[in-house]
């Protein structure tokens, strides 16, 4: 258990980011669950952290925005005096060819997915002590296996895992490891499946399933933990094998 350790979970307030926000707290994090525009997600998951006994709050914030950032930033150490971890996973989507992508949806994706990545983790790094701590980034499957459509996307986490990589050769002097999960298909409220579509991840997919939240919140409880203390610069395949 992680008793009196916090965390920074950036997109929490629902699928992923959330169950990542849960798990934690299960592990002893006292949380900031950050969100961008829903708040009511948020509150929720504050209130099923509090009511299993552990310590959150909801902390609104634009990761790509540093005036946002830095107030993130503040309200953690203003309540808790500490950070031990920062879970980068707010990010958007962008689904178009080539030949439909325009300059806004490039903006938005690189903006939230590398350009907040890279200022959270910035601060992360001012923040987190002289006993170290951990930084995951949430990368995806697109990134080693892009898709048709996906150009934008799969750019971005491909730059995700590479500054990873490069984050973890810079941060490690310090006791801060760095490391990424890079998810396959994962049933949320930004993936809803038919059964034809869910027949078809599942036949694709050694483990015979569609990835659920909660598959990737324990895979990055264990990046951050003690047990995972001589892992850094990984990006570990969250996937059920759907890449080999």
């Amino acid at each position: 258990m992680s008793r009196n350790k916090v965390a920074i979970v950036t997109g929490a307030s629902r699928g992923i980011g959330a169950a990542i926000a849960r798990e934690l707290a299960a592990q002893g994090f006292a949380i900031a669950v950050n969100y961008a525009s829903r708040r009511d997600g948020a509150d929720t998951t504050v209130e099923a952290i509090v009511k299993a006994g552990g310590s959150a709050m909801a902390i609104q914030g634009a990761v790509q925005d540093t005036a946002d950032l830095d107030r993130l930033f503040a309200a953690v150490q203003d309540k808790w005096g500490r950070l031990d971890v920062l879970v980068n996973n707010a990010g958007v989507g962008a689904t178009a060819p080539l030949d439909q992508i325009d300059a806004a949806q490039i903006d938005a994706a690189v903006g939230v997915n590398l350009k907040g990545m890279l200022l959270a983790s910035q601060r992360a790094a001012r923040a987190i002590g002289p006993d170290g701590g951990s930084i995951v980034n949430v990368s995806s499957a697109l990134a080693a296996q892009p898709m048709p459509g996906q150009v934008i996307y799969a750019a971005t986490k491909a730059a995700i895992e590479s500054a990873t990589r490069v984050l973890a050769q810079e941060l490690g002097g310090r006791k801060i490891r760095v490391n990424a999960v890079a998810p396959g298909p994962v049933e949320t409220d930004l993936l809803p499946l038919n059964d034809d579509m869910r027949g078809y991840i599942n036949s694709k997919t050694p483990l015979g399933r569609v990835g659920q939240p909660v598959d990737i919140a324990k895979v990055i409880a264990f990046l951050v933990s003690e047990a995972g203390g001589w892992i850094t610069g990984q990006v570990i395949g969250t996937d059920g094998g759907l890449r080999l």
